[in-house]
């Protein structure tokens, strides 16, 4: 069976009711878009959601019903814009920094020694992590803070690749204003290395962070776009499949473990496992967290299996 679309941080919206559209064909149709575009699945208790997302954008473009909506989505002069705009909608995410302080402990302590002794190895000393599915660049940051402050990363290089489905969350990633909410487990230290006034109580990321990410949009069900994303240490992709069926999570977690290098690491939310999706993946087991490694010839993961 297919897992429902990721829970909306929003009420729901007056006369729309979790019972309320869920036959409605023309929102079904919609459904069957979106899914074919981006492998993100509305089951029919979460119809209504999707349904809301949909009055909001008919309500910015002047749609007067949900059937000339859905022609606005498959036959409209602008119907790659709107598609754009509607899954932005539906995709609206909420995070904040240094949220999974058990994975970068988990980083710190095993996966980096670990890839770092490969890689020297065989005379490199650069580093690649990918935050797939960014959100508004709380993660992404806290990585390239994490990794400027490892002692034992002096003399290599690292770039984080940031992407996201939804261009206002990679917009606003870029401009990386944040307020209090997403740097309440910021040290004041950070704050003062890493961050600059923005007024009204917010901090702007400096030139330093700001550096060391690479933001772009990418939709995880784009074939074409994913088999380029090559040479990957580790993966973070933390409460994203959720809003993918089984089928969808399949294709992308095949992707994930392409693009890793041997011997890398794939996190998920604590709350997600990769039960039925993939058993190509060896599961490791860290204090507080678990991560999936990619196995490489003759050697063992850290943590325990």
């Amino acid at each position: 069976m297919p897992v429902e679309a990721a829970k909306s941080k929003l009420a729901d919206p007056p006369g729309v009711t979790p019972q309320a559209d869920a036959r409605d064909p023309v929102h079904l149709k919609i459904r069957d878009l979106v899914y074919r575009i981006s492998g993100i699945y509305h089951s029919e208790q979460k119809m209504y959601l999707l349904a809301a997302s949909c009055s909001r954008r008919m309500s910015e473009c002047g749609a007067a019903s949900a059937s000339d909506y859905l022609d606005r989505l498959t036959t409209g002069a602008n119907r790659d814009a709107e598609l754009k705009s509607l899954l932005n909608e539906i995709t609206i995410g909420e995070t904040y920094m240094f949220r999974h302080p058990a994975q970068l402990d988990a980083m710190s302590t095993v996966i980096l020694p670990q890839i770092m002794k490969n890689k020297m190895s065989l005379g490199l000393k650069r580093l690649r992590i990918w935050s797939a599915g960014c959100s508004t660049g709380e993660e992404p940051y806290t990585l390239a803070m994490f990794l400027n402050e490892e002692k034992q990363l002096a003399g290599w290089t690292y770039e984080i690749l940031a992407t996201d489905l939804n261009t206002r969350s990679i917009d606003a990633s870029k401009a990386g204003i944040y307020g209090e909410y997403a740097l309440r487990n910021i040290s004041e230290p950070l704050r003062r290395k890493y961050f600059k006034d923005a007024g009204q109580g917010k901090l702007e990321v400096n030139d330093l962070l700001r550096s060391r990410v690479k933001f772009d949009r990418v939709n995880l069900s784009d074939d074409s776009k994913m088999v380029f994303l090559k040479g990957i240490d580790v993966i973070f992709c933390c409460n994203v499949l959720i809003y993918f069926d089984v089928a969808s999570k399949k294709r992308v977690v095949q992707h994930f473990f392409t693009n890793l290098l041997p011997g890398g690491y794939f996190f998920l939310g604590h709350a997600e496992s990769l039960y039925q999706v993939n058993d190509t993946f060896q599961l490791v087991h860290f204090p507080g967290t678990t991560a999936y490694w990619k196995p490489t010839p003759g050697a063992a993961a850290g943590g325990k299996r």
